[in-house]
């Protein structure tokens, strides 16, 4: 870009209000000749408080600068004679001061007239005005008497101040009277009432009047009315009090508001409603106030005349009024002249359009002379609101003023013509900077100055032309407009102008940004309060721009407190509370543009507990609980949770009532008598419980008889002649009423004799003695209490205490099922001698010996086995064969066993026997091994031999025939010859009796000689002194490789010189200097590369190309080294180079290829 750049940030919005103003006037430059311009004035009607001086502003520019005078009611005002008039230096504003003389003297009509040489311009006339607060008039106000539901207007006819007084009716303790539908205030301040009623007797309806300039109130005298009952008027139709009678009429002036006002009487108080006969009310301009009883319509237009009907409607009927408007306009712009900068010899027309009704009378000045007494001038031609210049000269400057007035006001404008011939000048500074957003408008000034005015030309980057077209439009300003910029409209944009007297170009230039977005808005929270909140805001923008972010709460700023932390995107609201609920809007902002995006915080938290409990429709059982919700703090009540405390019998202690839905805030409570209850209600909402309500106050039940016995009533016995009778006593909720007593009555079942009975208090059992054992009673407890009986109570069985059984089972069998289970059977005790509930039978049995033992050989271990119920038989599982056992059976109840039966014995039968005792292999030679064995430890019957079977083995499998032998029962050795030597054997000794083998007893051998072996033989990998063996053999090998290796690197050659001459390849074989041949490897080169090589011109060598070792030829495929580390198949006919190789490398192998030679 050339030169130093202006950067100007241009929003579309604010361009497009600039290019209306430049469109609107033209600006001269204020180093050229030129006549007065205004540029400042006061309002036309200027009402001056008193106490403040007067201020009458008047401002304007021109070349040169010009001077001001005044006139006050049509004539000159001599400002410099009077003291107490300033006028400001340098412009035409008066000062006027009153602190000490008459207000009074200086109001009048004021105009400014502004000149210079060039011409005379004149502001607005201005009527100055004192604001005044005068007194009522002082009056005596009768009582005023009126009948109950009679209509009532009470007159306030406030002094005429200006400007008018604001009304207000209060009391006498400066209290605003209330008002409604029924009691209303009229736009002049009177008070109606539709209707009166008696509370409206009172002695102090005072009007007072407030008026804003003076900042002063005047009272009314008060007004005293009285409502009479004794001959009431009832209900009747609507009539309106204001306006009366059926139509009427309203004027309003365009562009104010229209207010229309309808008032009725009636009983029931009407309701009042509004529309325009046909047509509709102003969508978006009317309001309503006074409860209906008044519309406004703003920004009157023409088309709001007509018919407006307002309705007034009860009961009994309707009321119409019909209110004719009509719309007039005092003058108003629609076009006003605008200034004319001619060049000499060229022709301009003013224009002063207006609009009005009735239609404005048009006056022309120049100079502020009227246009007919002004001299005479042949390029000048009026035609009513038009002046046309023709073939102007040099010197013919001026300033012309319209006036446009009707009946309703007036409207003057100034316009001057200035005669210039002025070469063009650009004023937009050069090299500004204009940045736009994608996809907006932007605009590039060329505000230039010439006469005659100026062509606007525009250029691209010096290149293109532009014209007016679908994408440019080239305003009359020469204002360049792109209606929807792009990226590719950037660059430097040059603008010229030209008239017949020059021209002049300016530079500059545009950039369009890419917008600002906000790619993760923040979103809508709910948060418990006392919690944490975060919102995120994430922006993307143009790389160019710096976006600024702030947060705004409620469309306000953010509270001033630690709490809420704003970071890079993100919002942070620590310890949240209720008044941090809101909406939060995140903004970003560039120079360029803005972008938002908001969300809600909804803060919840426990529900605040209910409010003013109270009780209602009071019975004897029950009574009616309502509550006031508390606040739900965001998070609807689920439900209310009732408790109540009994004062009289568990004072301090709350316990639940009943529960109710969350929509609900009252309860039906079922009650039990003699309670002093106290409620209190808890709300439940999705985050918890409230904190309980305040009690409410104490109800008293009345006392009654007990509605319930005892409960858990049962009859037990604890010694062999009493009943111990229990229960499980009332509360004192249960109980009703005082003197609480249980009655305890009993009889023996099926017995025909009288309830025995006992009344006794304050405890929970009785103790009936001397009674026989085990006997079954009727019991019953029955709760009483000073106010009668409970319920007639249920009967019970119980038992008296029980005794040890009597007798023992008799004829007692057994019968033997097998070697290990037998079956006893027996005859049960009489139900007389269990003298209680019989439990069950024990069976106590032991093994006295096996059949095979003698006496006092074994140890003695006596078994029991309960069998429950009334039973006469039962199984003994578990015994050991071939033994002899003795058993005895005793009757069980609850308070013990009763005497044993007769001892029975019996015999098991045999079984087989347990294993063999051990089974040891001793003496081991190369082909037999001698094994030798002991008794089973449990023969469990008579041992009638054993049996052996072996066979040779291995770790997985089998690998001879399968042997057996059999022993007779004395035998325990036997030697087994003809073995293989260094065999495994695997053998299974069992021992028998009639009955079969037994389990057997498993080992295994290994013939070696001189060697037990008793375990399984492993693979010999597994061996130490293989594992040993191996890694000697390693270790000598790796010495071996090594040697080889050292004595290669110290001078050892490839003999691969044949190879060599057989196959040559300049782009594989380097070349020796003298003789062309290939060059022998040697470590004293230093690893140069071999001449002929393809160095690279760095002097580095690059790894994949000349890094080649003889693991890549020993490993890429075909090439193989021979036993003596030369090469084989690299250098045949068929070369074969991937891409990744280069030069042959002359560095010695690796010690990897050197193993590989060696192997």
């Amino acid at each position: 870009m050339d030169g130093k750049r202006t950067w100007v940030a241009t929003f579309s919005t604010v361009l497009l209000i600039f290019l209306s103003q430049e469109t609107s006037a033209l600006e001269v430059p204020l180093d050229l000749p030129q006549p007065p311009t205004i540029t400042l004035q006061s309002p036309k009607d200027y009402i001056f408080d008193p106490r403040e001086n007067i201020v009458i502003h008047c401002e304007a520019k021109g070349k040169p600068h010009p001077g001001f005078s005044w006139t006050r009611n049509g004539t000159h005002f001599d400002v410099e004679s009077d003291s107490k008039v300033l006028m400001k230096p340098g412009s035409g504003t008066l000062v006027i001061d009153i602190s000490e003389g008459k207000a009074e003297a200086y109001e009048g009509t004021y105009q400014c007239i502004v000149h210079n040489e060039h011409g005379t311009a004149l502001s607005n006339k201005v009527v100055i005005r004192q604001s005044r607060s005068p007194l009522w008039t002082k009056e005596r106000n009768e009582v005023i008497q009126v009948q109950t539901g009679d209509f009532l207007v009470l007159h306030c006819r406030p002094p005429a101040g200006l400007p008018p007084p604001d009304i207000v009716w209060m009391d006498s303790n400066f209290q605003r009277l209330p008002l409604d539908s029924r009691v209303s205030q009229a736009l002049n301040g009177d008070l109606y009432f539709s209707n009166v009623l008696p509370e409206d007797s009172r002695p102090d309806y005072i009007c007072y009047a407030r008026f804003p300039h003076t900042q002063t109130i005047q009272q009314k005298q008060p007004i005293s009315v009285t409502v009479l009952n004794n001959s009431p008027r009832g209900e009747h139709r609507p009539s309106f009090m204001t306006p009366l009678g059926a139509t009427s009429t309203k004027m309003a002036l365009r562009g104010e508001t229209l207010v229309l006002e309808c008032i009725a009487e009636g009983l029931p108080t009407p309701n009042i409603t509004w529309q325009k006969d046909g047509g509709e009310l102003p969508s978006g301009r009317t309001k309503f106030h006074n409860f209906q009883k008044t519309l406004q319509i703003h920004d009157v237009t023409e088309a709001d005349a007509g018919d407006y009907r307002c309705k007034a409607t009860n009961s009994l009927g309707v009321a119409q009024h019909v209110i004719e408007v009509t719309v007039k306009a005092a003058p108003f712009w629609i076009g006003a002249p605008r200034n004319l900068i001619l060049a000499p010899n060229e022709t301009g027309i003013l224009t002063c359009r207006v609009g009005g009704e009735p239609k404005p009378k048009i006056s022309w000045f120049v100079n502020s002379v009227p246009i007919d007494n002004a001299p005479k001038d042949r390029s000048r031609k009026v035609d009513d609101d038009t002046v046309i210049l023709s073939h102007v000269q040099s010197g013919s400057s001026a300033v012309y003023q319209c006036n446009a007035s009707n009946e309703f006001g007036y409207v003057l404008a100034n316009a001057f013509v200035s005669v210039l011939a002025e070469p063009p000048r650009v004023l937009t500074p050069p090299n500004r900077v204009y940045q736009v957003i994608t996809n907006n408008p932007a605009l590039l000034h060329c505000a230039s100055f010439g006469s005659p005015i100026p062509t606007i030309t525009w250029f691209k980057d010096m290149q293109t032309s532009i014209k007016n077209g679908d994408h440019y439009v080239i305003h009359e300003n020469g204002t360049l407009e792109i209606h929807v910029a792009q990226p590719l409209n950037s660059g430097k944009y040059t603008c010229i102008a030209t008239n017949n007297l020059g021209i002049r170009e300016n530079h500059v230039y545009l950039e369009v940004k890419e917008p600002t977005r906000i790619l993760t808005p923040p979103e809508y929270k709910v948060v418990q309060r006392g919690m944490s909140a975060s919102f995120d805001c994430k922006v993307k923008h143009d790389p160019s721009l710096v976006p600024t972010m702030s947060w705004l709460k409620d469309n306000g700023e953010l509270p001033d407190d630690e709490r809420f932390v704003v970071g890079e995107d993100r919002l942070t609201i620590r310890d949240v509370t209720d008044g941090d609920q809101g909406t939060y809007t995140c903004i970003t902002n560039t120079t360029l543009d803005q972008d938002s995006a908001s969300a809600m915080l909804t803060v919840v938290a426990k529900p605040d507990p209910p409010i003013g409990l109270e009780l209602a429709d009071q019975m004897e059982r029950s009574v009616q609980l309502s509550w006031t919700p508390g606040d739900e703090h965001n998070s609807p009540t689920q439900k209310f949770l009732i408790q109540y405390e009994d004062l009289l019998h568990q004072p301090g202690v709350w316990l639940n009532l009943t529960e109710v839905e969350g929509s609900i805030t009252k309860a039906q409570l079922n009650l039990s008598p003699y309670i002093y209850y106290s409620f209190r209600v808890f709300a439940v909402n999705q985050v918890g419980y409230s904190e309980p309500s305040q009690p409410s106050s104490q109800y008293r039940t009345n006392p009654a008889a007990p509605d319930e016995n005892p409960r858990n009533v049962e009859g037990v016995g604890k010694t062999a002649d009493n009943l111990v009778i229990s229960w499980t006593p009332l509360t004192g909720f249960q109980s009703n009423g005082p003197g609480l007593v249980y009655k305890v009555q009993w009889r023996q079942k099926d017995v025909d004799e009288d309830w025995s009975s006992e009344s006794i208090a304050n405890v929970s059992h009785f103790v009936v003695s001397g009674i026989p054992t085990y006997v079954p009673y009727e019991i019953k407890v029955q709760a009483l209490n000073d106010y009668g009986n409970g319920p007639e109570p249920e009967v019970v069985i119980g038992y008296s205490g029980e005794d040890l059984p009597l007798s023992g089972p008799d004829n007692v069998q057994v019968m033997v099922h097998n070697s290990t289970l037998a079956e006893v059977h027996w005859e049960p005790v009489s139900p007389s001698s269990v003298r209680g509930k019989l439990l069950g039978y024990k069976v106590y049995y032991q093994r006295e010996r096996g059949l095979h033992e003698a006496e006092g050989e074994v140890t003695k271990e006596e078994h029991t086995l309960t069998f429950s119920g009334n039973r006469s038989d039962g199984r003994l599982p578990g015994l050991r064969p071939y033994s002899l056992y003795s058993l005895s059976i005793r009757a069980l109840n609850s308070k013990g066993e009763g005497p044993t039966s007769q001892t029975k014995t019996f015999e098991t039968l045999e079984g087989v026997p347990g294993p063999p005792s051990f089974l040891n292999v001793i003496n081991p030679t190369l082909d037999s091994l001698t094994l030798k064995w002991g008794p089973p430890k449990e023969n469990n019957g008579r041992l009638i031999g054993y049996t052996l079977t072996y066979q040779p083995v291995n770790s997985t499998s089998v690998l001879g025939p399968l042997q057996t032998k059999n022993f007779l029962a004395n035998e325990t050795t036997i030697i087994l010859e003809n073995l293989n030597s260094s065999m495994l054997y695997k053998f299974h000794l069992t021992a028998q009796t009639i009955k079969g083998s037994g389990p057997a007893r498993v080992e295994e051998a290994i013939t070696v000689m001189d060697t037990t072996v008793l375990s399984r033989q492993v693979d010999i990998a597994t061996q130490g002194w293989f594992i040993g063996l191996m890694c000697v053999i390693a270790l000598l090998i790796l010495v071996l490789l090594i040697v080889c290796f050292i004595k290669r690197n110290k001078g050892g050659k490839y003999p691969v010189k044949e190879k060599e001459d057989a196959h040559q390849d300049p782009e594989i074989q380097p070349m020796k200097e003298d003789d062309g041949t290939f060059g022998e490897y040697s470590d004293t080169e230093d690893h140069k590369p071999l001449k002929g090589s393809r160095t690279p011109s760095n002097g580095t060598v690059r790894r994949d190309e000349s890094d080649d070792s003889l693991v890549d030829y020993g490993e890429g495929g075909d090439g193989q080294f021979n036993e003596d580390g030369s090469f084989i198949g690299q250098y045949s006919g068929k070369k074969e180079k991937d891409t990744h190789e280069g030069n042959e490398s002359s560095e010695a192998p690796s010690p990897v290829n050197a193993m590989n030679s060696f192997v």
